[in-house]
C-alpha cells in the first residue's frame, strides 16, 4: 500500500477512536475501543483506552456531559455570536456534502460526531489516494483542514482544559489527544465559557444508572 494512504488510514482510525471515546459507553463500545486501539501506536490514546475500560460508565458519562455537567461537549457552547440553527445547518451541509451519516443520538455539533467526521474524511482521502485521484484527495484534505479550523478548533482546547481538572482520566487523555491534533481556536472566534474547574461527581455504587437512551 502507498505510504501516504497507509498514514491516512492510521489517522482515520485514531480520529475514529477519539470520537468513540467521547460517546456514551453502551453496547459494543468497549469492544470497539479495543479494536480501534490496535491500529494506533499513540501512547496517549492507548492509555485512554486502558483507563476507559476501567473507569467508564453511563452514569459517569452523563454526570460529565449531561445538562449542567462540568464539560459541555457541544461546539455551540464555545462559539460567539452564532445561532444554534445556523451552526447545525452549516454542519449538516458539511456532512451531506461528503455523505457522512453517523449512527448516533448526539447532536451534529457534539465532539464525538465532529471527531468522527474528520476520521471519515481521512478515510475518503486514503481511498482517493489509492485510486490515484489526486483531485479528490486534495478536495477532501482541504475540507478536513477547513472543518478543523472552523469547527473542532472552537471546542478542542477549552474542553481539554476542563476535562484535565475533571478527575476522569480517560476523558482527560482523549481530550488532550484531540487538542494536540486540532490546535487552539482562532482568538477572535471562540472563548471559554467561564472556568469550570469542579471535578466530575462520581456516581455512587448504589445509585441508579442513567442509560444512554435516557432510561434509568
Amino acid at each position: 500500500m502507498d505510504a501516504r494512504a497507509h498514514a491516512l488510514l492510521k489517522e482515520a482510525a485514531e480520529w475514529r477512536l477519539i470520537g468513540r471515546l467521547f460517546e456514551c459507553p453502551a453496547g459494543a463500545w468497549r469492544d470497539d475501543l479495543v479494536a480501534l486501539a490496535r491500529d494506533s501506536d499513540d501512547a496517549q490514546l492507548t492509555s485512554a483506552v486502558t483507563h476507559a475500560l476501567e473507569e467508564a460508565s453511563e452514569g459517569l458519562y452523563h454526570s460529565t456531559f449531561g445538562p449542567g455537567g462540568p464539560a459541555p461537549p457541544r461546539e455551540v457552547t464555545y462559539v460567539k455570536a452564532i445561532q444554534l440553527g445556523y451552526l447545525l445547518s452549516e454542519l449538516t451541509a458539511f456532512y451531506e456534502a461528503f455523505s457522512y451519516q453517523p449512527v448516533t443520538r448526539e447532536s451534529p455539533d457534539h465532539v464525538s460526531v465532529e471527531a468522527g467526521f474528520v476520521g471519515y474524511l481521512r478515510l475518503k482521502e486514503a481511498y482517493a489516494v489509492t485510486r490515484g485521484d489526486d483531485e479528490q484527495a486534495a478536495v477532501t484534505a482541504d475540507a478536513a483542514a477547513t472543518f478543523l479550523r472552523e469547527h473542532l478548533a472552537m471546542l478542542a482546547e477549552p474542553l481539554a482544559a476542563t476535562l484535565d481538572a475533571s478527575g476522569v482520566v480517560y476523558l482527560a487523555e482523549a481530550a488532550c489527544a484531540l487538542a494536540t491534533r486540532v490546535g487552539p481556536p482562532p482568538s477572535a472566534a471562540a472563548s471559554l465559557p467561564g472556568a469550570r474547574l469542579l471535578p466530575v461527581i462520581q456516581p455512587l455504587e448504589d445509585e441508579d444508572e442513567i442509560a444512554c437512551d435516557g432510561t434509568p
